[in-house]
């Protein structure tokens, strides 16, 4: 094994201003997301909110102040969606790479790693939108993604973390297909309720 490097991150190291890296499953997602919020739980929470207001006084209706809470969150939403999609800069992990690119850990890298104990661990370098912590799915921008950005095997690295300082040595980059978990349908959204809105009464519908 070559002898490695030590490096710490610089604090604007790497850039994060109007980028938002991404996997080709994590765009997907949030486009599923998107049109799911847009097309379905708005105009299924649109219809609640006007039959609430048929009911009387909007300052006593639950229902009402409800729905339209709700229709600020999912407009919140979608604003953020929208945002995060115009900006999203795809990269695919499977592209064949070359060279430092292949041999050094950037976005969309598997690396394998271990601390000063010994203790390895794998862990997939991703998009903002895509971390999940029961995939060792981390941020680009998390200090352990800042940490090995750019290291190769054989390297040692500097995790300035909130815990404290950890020395971590890298042992494999790689990469391969990163699986994104696709967006469903949340349990008890407004569009998959069956029947009529909350708290109308069937036989009214009779």
């Amino acid at each position: 094994m070559r002898k490695g490097f030590t490096r710490k991150p610089r604090p604007d190291d790497p850039a994060t201003r109007g980028k938002n890296y991404i996997t080709p499953g994590g765009l997907e997602r949030l486009k599923d997301e998107f049109r799911f919020l847009l097309t379905r739980e708005r105009p299924a929470v649109t219809e609640v909110v006007k039959w609430a207001a048929s009911n009387g006084d909007r300052s006593e209706n639950a229902d009402y102040q409800y729905g339209k809470r709700r229709l600020r969150q999912i407009d919140g939403r979608i604003r953020f969606l929208m945002k995060r999609i115009e900006a999203a800069e795809v990269v695919d992990p499977e592209t064949p790479r070359a060279g430092q690119a292949a041999a050094k850990a950037f976005f969309g890298a598997t690396v394998r790693y271990a601390n000063a104990a010994g203790v390895e661990r794998v862990v997939r370098i991703v998009g903002t939108d895509e971390v999940d912590l029961n995939r060792n799915y981390i941020s680009w921008v998390s200090p352990l993604g800042r940490a090995l950005m750019k290291s190769a095997a054989g390297d040692s690295v500097v995790l300035q973390a909130p815990r404290g300082t950890e020395y971590l040595t890298v042992l494999e980059v790689s990469y391969e297909r990163i699986c994104v978990e696709p967006f469903r349908e949340p349990p008890g959204s407004e569009a998959s309720a069956k029947g009529p809105p909350r708290g109308k009464n069937p036989a009214d519908e009779v």
